[in-house]
Formats: structure tokens, sequence, C-alpha cells
């Protein structure tokens, strides 16, 4: 006998994330609603839930790379979910963005990683995320006042290496990455280090390896959790193949590329390939399976 409807999550995707919540609704065995969105001719955003979520628990799916035109409509489906009656409105984001400005470094500086967790907190009773870029705060908990659920995309890229790199050695952008690159390492049963970066500027980076003796036969994978700008990857990158190595393999969780990023970390590495939480070309190691668990496991807690 199937569930009653009252059971069975309901998952919305936001504009662009239909294929990821499709896949998240066939790991929960839940339903993939629908929603009608469109600009107004003064660029308000008309917004439908083509699916009653009354009685429901609700995820919405939303990765939030180039956050700014994507908040509003966000914000807009997780008020109309519950003002329909929803039980619970969550948000599931594989990129949860604005991590980065966490302290007032000049007067009058917004702290905007506090702002969008305030923000987000309001508008949603949970959050599921995968390995959020956090710099001097410990936890989500610092952030958010609604319970989060972190998973990790370090076994997954680990299996991957495992899978498909013949005697590879793993190395981190910086040594703030040490703790992260040696659990990659270690899951992969292969060796790694670190490297010695001083940032000149915005777009501007030099590294070095303390040891590149070590990488004497091995074939060198670079990794880290989001490739933005990807000028540390690429001077990485550089310095190995001028150093006599083969051209890395690069790995990255979070597929933000900047503009022109991409192809110029194209030219200077052997291959390039991330997980699915931002739908991209070099996509090839998949958290969904991840990110469904902690949404059951959380999805239970709550009813529980």
């Amino acid at each position: 006998m199937p569930a009653p409807a009252s059971l069975v999550p309901l998952i919305y995707p936001m504009p662009g994330n239909e294929a990821f919540a499709r896949a998240l609704a066939d790991r929960l065995s839940a339903d993939l609603g629908t929603i009608e969105t469109r600009s107004f001719p003064d660029g308000e955003t008309y917004l439908r839930l083509r699916t009653d979520p009354a009685g429901r628990e609700v995820a919405l799916v939303c990765t939030l790379d180039r956050p700014n035109a994507k908040l509003a409509p966000l914000l807009f489906a997780a008020d109309a979910a519950r003002d329909l009656g929803a039980r619970r409105v969550g948000l599931v984001a594989p990129y949860l963005s604005y991590l980065r400005q966490d302290r007032r470094f000049h007067s009058g500086e917004a702290i905007t990683s506090a702002s969008f967790g305030r923000i987000v907190s309001t508008s949603f009773d949970w959050l599921v995320t995968v390995d959020p870029h956090l710099h001097r705060y410990d936890t989500l908990d610092e952030v958010y006042a609604i319970p989060t659920r972190t998973v990790a995309a370090a076994p997954r890229l680990s299996d991957w290496i495992a899978r498909n790199v013949p005697n590879p050695v793993v190395i981190g952008p910086d040594e703030e990455s040490r703790q992260w690159v040696s659990q990659v390492a270690s899951l992969a049963g292969a060796p790694w280090q670190v490297l010695e970066k001083e940032r000149l500027g915005d777009l501007e980076v030099r590294v070095s390896l303390p040891d590149l003796k070590r990488l004497a036969g091995r074939m060198p994978v670079l990794v880290d959790d989001i490739i933005s700008s990807a000028w540390t990857m690429v001077a990485a990158a550089r310095h190995l193949t001028a150093s006599g190595c083969p051209p890395p393999i690069c790995l990255g969780v979070h597929a933000v590329f900047a503009e022109g990023s991409h192809a110029l970390l194209a030219e200077a590495a052997g291959k390039i390939v991330t997980t699915n939480t931002i739908c991209h070309v070099t996509n090839g190691i998949n958290v969904t399976p991840d990110l469904a668990a902690s949404v059951a496991g959380l999805l239970a807690e709550r009813r529980s």
C-alpha cells in the first residue's frame, strides 16, 4: 500500500535545478513538484506553485552560485509553500553562497554571511548543503538559526581518484586545506602535499611545492573545494609542468568558474573533474546520493 501523500516529501526545483531535483526525488521516493516562474515587464517576479504543498514536507532545491538573481524567487517560493499549508519548508542548496564575508574588515562593511544566514533562517525550517566554504566559522550553526546538515564530498573525490588515477599524489591549494586534503588522500591510499602560496593580488598567485622529489613517477591531482577564479590551480598546474610533471588532474567540489576561468584552467590541466553541486561541463562526480541520505535523516529526525 503506498504511503499517504502527506508522508511523502515534495521536492520543488527552482529554475535550472530540475535534473538535480529529479535525481534527489528518485532517491527519496519523493514527489517532484513544479514551479511556474517568469518576470513581469518591470522585472518583478511572478511565481506559482503548480503542485499543492498543503500538509506536505517540502524541500526547495536551489544551488546558490550567482545567488543574487536567484534569491528573490527562492524566498517567494518558500513563503508561498508555507502560506499554502506546507508542514515544513527546507532548502537543499548543493552549493551555498555568501560565506566569504565573515567579519567586518573596514568600517561600515556588511557581514553578508551573517545577513544571508538570518534571511535564509527566517524563510526555511532546515538546510542541507555540500562542503560549505567556512573561513573563520567552525560550523554552519554559527551562521544559521535552523537545523543544518553538511555533506562531505571528500569520500566521493577519493573514490574517483582511486578508480581513475594510477599512482596519484594529491596536492592541496594552501595550508588551510591540509586537513581536508590529507583526508582525501588517505581515503584514496595516496601520498599528499600542500602548496606554499603567496597571493600577489586578486588574480595573481605564486605557488611552490615543498618537496618536488616526492612527485617523481606520480600523477599529480590538484584538489580544492571551490574553483572560482582558478588562479591557484592554474599557477600550481604551470609550476608542476615546468618542473617536469605531467599536466595535473584538477578536482573540485564546486564548479563556480568565474568568467574565462574554465578555459584558462583547461589550458594548464590534463583533466578537470567536479561534482554536480553546480551544473557544469566538468561534472563527473555525483553527490546526489549523499545529499539524499542527509535529507532523509533530517526528515526522519523531524518526524520523531
